[in-house]
């Protein structure tokens, strides 16, 4: 394989790249963040790659297309590890241009994912990048802010998580090939 700035190269074929970059305590985070890469890899041409906040490939997350970040829900917020990254840490990074698209865990529906999404996306904004949601309008299952994985009853919710990140790479490949 031969890499360039923007795709990977494969047998000739050019592979838009993405990012799905998350942080998490209990494995839960990293457990939605690994179904919602089985789901953009469902999208033939993309090539996906899972990165925790302590443990980031500067040089993929730069040439990645999208970046699909990944909060726990803490104190019904985003973590004090997600907010640092985006002031500081992210700084080593250009997001500006890129779809940006988020997911949220938690321990109970109402603790406050979609505050944790909402912080999240307004630093997606500041950061110029183009967010997504995964499309309410594309019918069921309805993502009106990101995918929101709650441990109640997760089985329920994995393929919801999947369709997540086959729309979000659906969007991205429409936008970037």
């Amino acid at each position: 394989m031969i890499y360039n700035k923007l795709f990977l190269l494969d047998k000739g074929e050019l592979k838009l790249k993405i990012t799905i970059l998350y942080q998490t305590r209990s494995g839960n985070t990293e457990r939605v963040a690994k179904l919602i890469e089985d789901g953009a890899k469902k999208v033939d041409g993309v090539d996906v790659k899972l990165m925790r906040l302590d443990n980031i490939d500067l040089d993929y997350l730069n040439e990645s297309k999208a970046v699909i970040f990944g909060t726990p829900t803490y104190l019904a917020n985003t973590t004090w590890e997600v907010k640092k990254w985006f002031d500081e840490d992210s700084k080593k990074v250009n997001l500006a241009g890129k779809l940006g698209a988020v997911f949220a865990t938690c321990d109970y529906i109402c603790g406050g994912p979609d505050v944790a999404i909402l912080t999240v996306v307004g630093h997606l904004m500041v950061k110029g990048m183009l967010v997504y949601s995964g499309g309410g309008s594309l019918g069921k299952p309805f993502i009106h802010l990101g995918h929101v994985h709650s441990i109640e009853g997760p089985e329920l919710q994995d393929e919801k998580a999947i369709i997540f990140g086959e729309r979000i790479a659906t969007k991205a490949k429409e936008l970037f090939n």
